[in-house]
């Protein structure tokens, strides 16, 4: 006899059809069900089910087998362009003989300043080698921010910056260059592409717990004292009498 009604696996997809979770936007539901592998960082796929052996020539049958990733809670606070820590073994001397002791790889970190134009601040982040490469293929810091998919983002800041600029697109806030109308026109009109409504913008880059305490905090009412309702009732039915006397 099974010990759940539903597997353990299933609970995270259940939680979100039942309460407050269900209430959410479906828009913010869709981007957080979205199972898009990242890309490939620290491994490479091979892209076939099968290839022949050189030595024997007989076919044989590979597998694409990610490596796994631990991306510690510093990585939330830069732009590491999904590097993380590697966790595996080393042999003790490079003798292969001796013993296996545990190793972890990580990446190295740099602190560099970025423009951004949509922000028009300049923000000291810290990076890693292929966040530069990636930014350089991207053509800038913010086009990299904006292009750039959550799963191969994997860092906190990284999605509140896209949330941030999502909303200036979005708004087309006037504050960006208040003394050059022609400048802050030619920045919304360059990144125009990549603007969504303000009612999506909003949630883009929001942890599970972050959105519901901000839909319960949409739902919230204050309570309306009782005095105030009966004396509205009491107002509609001396409205009525005085109508029907007429």
């Amino acid at each position: 006899m099974p010990l759940h009604r539903y597997a353990p696996r299933l609970w995270p997809a259940l939680r979100l059809r039942e309460g407050i979770c269900a209430r959410l936007p479906e828009h913010y539901l869709a981007a957080l069900q979205d199972d898009t592998p990242p890309t490939p960082v620290h491994w490479r796929p091979l892209g076939v089910r099968y290839r022949r052996n050189p030595r024997t020539g007989q076919r044989e049958r590979v597998q694409d087998v990610p490596v796994p990733v631990y991306f510690p809670p510093a990585a939330d606070e830069g732009l590491w362009g999904g590097e993380g820590w590697i966790r595996g073994f080393r042999y003790a001397r490079n003798d292969k003989l001796s013993t296996r002791l545990p190793k972890t790889w990580k990446p190295q970190l740099f602190e560099r300043q970025f423009y951004s134009e949509i922000l028009d601040a300049t923000l000291t982040i810290t990076v890693t080698m292929r966040t530069l490469d990636l930014i350089d293929e991207a053509y800038g810091f913010d086009f990299y921010i904006l292009k750039t998919p959550k799963a191969d983002m994997c860092s906190k800041l990284g999605m509140d910056l896209k949330r941030t600029m999502l909303l200036r697109l979005a708004r087309r806030d006037p504050k960006l260059h208040p003394d050059d109308p022609a400048r802050r026109e030619a920045i919304y009109n360059k990144y125009q592409e990549f603007a969504i409504p303000e009612e999506e913008a909003e949630w883009v880059g929001l942890s599970l717990e972050e959105a519901i305490e901000k839909q319960r905090l949409l739902e919230k009412k204050d309570p309306v004292p009782l005095f105030k309702v009966y004396a509205e009732e009491l107002v509609n039915q001396l409205k009525e009498q005085a109508l029907q006397k007429q």
